[in-house]
């Protein structure tokens, strides 16, 4: 797991969520596949600065928890909490040793939370924590860069990311370095997980209903750009999503 990583970028992550691949397509999909959270408990994994975890709690989330393994990343969601508290929790946590809830949780969320694992055994022991954490039946939401994504297509350089290989495939998958295109850029190397260790994982930990969700570009980014400046993006989708049930 890479705490040093995050721990560098602290709150200059927020930004990620301005370039138009997030804003347009990342944040009003997730959001949508996730769906109504009101009156429900939501179980946030590398919650990061708390975006996904706020949102959740201004939707009416019961209650929400944020958990991330950089101290940097908690301190700077604790802060935002502070500054306009919602009543959201967060704590310091890695989802391969996470500890036991007295209460389970009614939805669990997991943005990009598989990337930095050391080996597929750590995944599947990630996968088990987080389904003894949910209530029975709870949906799980996966959100991650698209198993199926071909590095030779077009840059992504316009919708604010580069996403490139990074040496050779491990078990896990294909290594990925990630752009982000902020100013200053900010670049980590990434190991997102194929499709089949996923679902290998996910089923091992008791998971059922696995279903693959394409991403796509919300109405509001197509009437910003236009429908040509998506092409690329609907040509070979960087990102994609995951549900399935506890």
């Amino acid at each position: 797991m890479s705490t040093e990583l995050y721990d560098e970028i602290g709150e200059a992550f927020e930004g990620f969520k301005t370039l138009p691949l997030a804003r347009y397509g990342e944040v009003p999909g997730f959001l949508a596949l996730v769906g109504d959270v009101s009156g429900r408990s939501v179980l946030d994994l590398a919650s990061g600065t708390g975006f996904y975890s706020r949102e959740f709690k201004r939707r009416g989330a019961s209650r929400v928890l944020g958990v991330d393994i950089s101290g940097a990343m908690v301190d700077a969601a604790r802060a935002m909490e502070a500054a306009a508290p919602l009543g959201v929790e967060y704590e310091i946590g890695d989802v391969a040793e996470l500890r036991t809830f007295e209460q389970r949780f009614d939805i669990g969320v997991a943005v990009q939370a598989f990337n930095y694992a050391e080996d597929v055994a750590t995944i599947e022991r990630m996968c088990r924590n987080i389904h003894r954490s949910l209530a029975a039946g709870a949906e799980f939401f996966v959100f991650g860069q698209s198993p199926g994504f071909r590095f030779d297509g077009p840059s992504l350089a316009k919708y604010g990311f580069l996403c490139e290989p990074a040496g050779e495939e491990s078990e896990i998958g294909p290594r990925v370095r990630i752009t982000a295109l902020l100013d200053p850029p900010i670049s980590f190397v990434a190991n997102p997980p194929s499709r089949e260790v996923y679902e290998k994982c996910l089923r091992a930990a008791g998971f059922s209903e696995l279903t693959w969700v394409q991403l796509d570009i919300s109405e509001a980014g197509v009437r910003e750009f236009g429908e040509d400046f998506w092409a690329d993006f609907r040509a070979n989708r960087p990102l994609e999503m995951l549900r399935c049930r506890a």
